[in-house]
């Protein structure tokens, strides 16, 4: 008895194995067929390597893009209800006592324009002290020429790289911020003009904060921008208005403010249940902005254009499966013969669908498993990859004043790309569902007459 003719004992029996395995090899008569399994082949592959790649890419560039803007920015920014807010020193403990707070960061800001050798430019000058420094790793590991040591003492300024090369400065060359809001003065406000040398050039990869940003020490931004108000000190008298310096330096008390506080959280998700319990230590009335908000419309785009990115990919993979339709159905019908045959020897038609279902599933089975390893090597190298090509054609692919980011990041996802693999993979076998029936409907009798 043939193992045709057998009792099924498994799904697959090696006789349908090998007859689905004879039908994958190429022959010279069947040329045509071996061409468009194999260019079906090649579209999965590349359909599914694709997909693994531009997703990794987004992921990474997505979690690049949360890492240095929460890096920097708190995951909320307290600031006050009053013009002043003098009492920041006293309030940053009880923040910091909340559970669920890692650090609170004081601040002083204020918009002005840099002029380095012959070139100005917009930029955000921002004021923290040394001990605060420490407290984000990312920013203090950043600085590239020059170093954070002995920050508050100096009198300098730390600039980012590519601020420092559209200004033509570096460290030890002298940077002038200019501000409107400088010396009232009868004929109106004198704008406040200082120079400062530069300390420290430092680069995170973020065009926003490496082009954007002047950091100063805190005390030096808050006489800066005047955040401070002098009050005369307890049991003293007013002073002539022709006292002389030492005398208002005896007699008056300078009371510093800041624009604001950075609460940094152990849970970025976790703002929703962390808003009330800050705002009920804090102590004083305080608007809290938190970074899901302040960045609401940027990664809702990045992730509508995630989504899209996936549909539109995905599109290759099942233009791809149905070339396994036209290829099987051409297959089909080149065997028919043999088909009347098998039938003949006792052959079922479930047997011939399942001869053809694993003649399918095993082009887009081959197909998925070389798009993974492409995927997968291509993700670990993007940036090396991106890197080559731009220098070999000369063209710069992503650039960062697009980008936002120095480098192109990649971040592969095993959900993901699980998720992908059961995608072509089912594809591939529903594909192959429909030739198979049509082969397993094929009367023996007809086909060997008309054969």
């Amino acid at each position: 008895m043939s193992d045709a003719t057998q009792p099924q004992n498994r799904p697959f029996s090696r006789f349908e194995f090998m007859v689905a395995w004879r039908y994958l090899r190429a022959r010279r008569q069947e040329a045509f067929i071996s061409v468009i399994a194999a260019l079906t082949l090649t579209g999965i592959a590349i359909g599914v390597a694709t997909l693994i790649v531009v997703m990794s890419v987004m992921n990474g560039f997505r979690a690049e893009l949360l890492d240095k803007i929460l890096g920097l920015n708190g995951h909320f920014t307290a600031f006050p209800l009053e013009e002043q807010f003098e009492d920041f020193e006293s309030v940053i403990p009880k923040i910091e006592s909340v559970d669920g707070v890692e650090a609170v960061i004081a601040f002083a800001e204020g918009q002005a324009l840099a002029s380095g050798i012959g070139r100005s430019t917009g930029v955000a000058v921002r004021g923290i002290n040394e001990r605060d420094i420490q407290k984000m790793p990312l920013f203090a590991e950043s600085a590239v020429l020059g170093g954070f040591n002995n920050w508050d003492e100096s009198k300098g300024v730390a600039i980012g790289m590519r601020l420092a090369q559209n200004l033509g400065v570096s460290v030890g060359d002298s940077v002038t911020i200019i501000t409107p809001e400088g010396t009232v003065t009868p004929f109106g406000t004198a704008p406040q003009i200082r120079t400062y040398p530069v300390d420290v050039v430092f680069e995170l990869g973020m065009v926003e904060f490496d082009s954007y940003f002047v950091y100063m020490p805190l005390q030096l931004a808050q006489s800066y921008f005047k955040l401070f108000r002098d009050e005369l000190k307890e049991g003293l008298e007013p002073l002539p208005l022709d006292a002389t310096d030492e005398q208002i330096d005896e007699s008056y008390e300078r009371i510093y403010s800041v624009t604001g506080l950075e609460i940094f959280l152990d849970d970025p998700d976790s703002i929703h249940n962390m808003r009330e319990p800050i705002q009920e230590a804090a102590g004083r009335p305080m608007i809290l902005s938190d970074w899901q908000r302040r960045n609401e419309t940027f990664f809702s785009a990045l992730q509508v254009e995630r989504v899209v990115m996936f549909v539109i990919l995905s599109m290759i993979i099942l233009v791809a499966v149905f070339n396994i339709i036209s290829s099987l159905v051409m297959l089909v019908k080149e065997k028919n013969t043999d088909i009347a045959i098998l039938r003949t020897m006792g052959a079922t038609r479930a047997s011939i669908m399942r001869i053809f279902c694993m003649t399918g599933t095993a082009i887009g089975f081959a197909g998925t498993f070389l798009g993974l390893i492409a995927g997968l090597i291509l993700s670990s190298n993007a940036e090396a990859i991106r890197a080559w090509v731009s220098e070999t054609i000369g063209i710069t692919l992503f650039p960062p004043e697009v980008f936002f980011l120095s480098t192109l990041p990649s971040k592969t996802d095993p959900f993901e790309v699980a998720f992908v693999v059961s995608f072509a993979l089912i594809l591939s076998f529903a594909a192959s569902l429909y030739p198979a029936w049509r082969a397993a409907q094929y009367d023996p009798v007809e086909a060997l007459r008309y054969g």
